[in-house]
């Protein structure tokens, strides 16, 4: 049975801690095995490829290296803040996320 979390791919999520403190950005993946989470434009690194066949230059890129879910919390579409998640039945006996803050169920 697969882990539970509280974030999914395509949020919008805000960074707590680390070099990217204050930063917002879309989730691109989710890495459940290892609690982890690739955000665009957040925690870049500089990769030195060789020249190949998808890089015919090679040299240095940048690219987004995985954060830690725990320092992500998803923002609240309605006040645009960053807020705690919770889960709950809706009408349908379906489990969906709400926002904590708000109350809001979250799409």
């Amino acid at each position: 049975m697969s882990k539970k979390l509280h974030i999914k791919k395509g949020d919008l999520v805000f960074v707590n801690t680390g070099e990217n403190k204050g930063q917002q950005g879309r989730v691109l993946q989710v890495i459940v095995d290892k609690n982890k989470a690739i955000v665009e434009g957040i925690n870049m690194v500089s990769k030195h490829t060789k020249p190949n066949a998808k890089a015919q230059k090679g040299g240095i890129l940048k690219k987004e290296a995985p954060v830690h879910i725990s320092n992500l919390n998803l923002i609240d579409s309605a006040s645009g803040k960053p807020t705690r998640i919770g889960r709950k039945l809706n009408d349908q006996n379906q489990l969906v996320r709400y926002s904590k803050k708000s109350g809001e169920e979250i799409k």
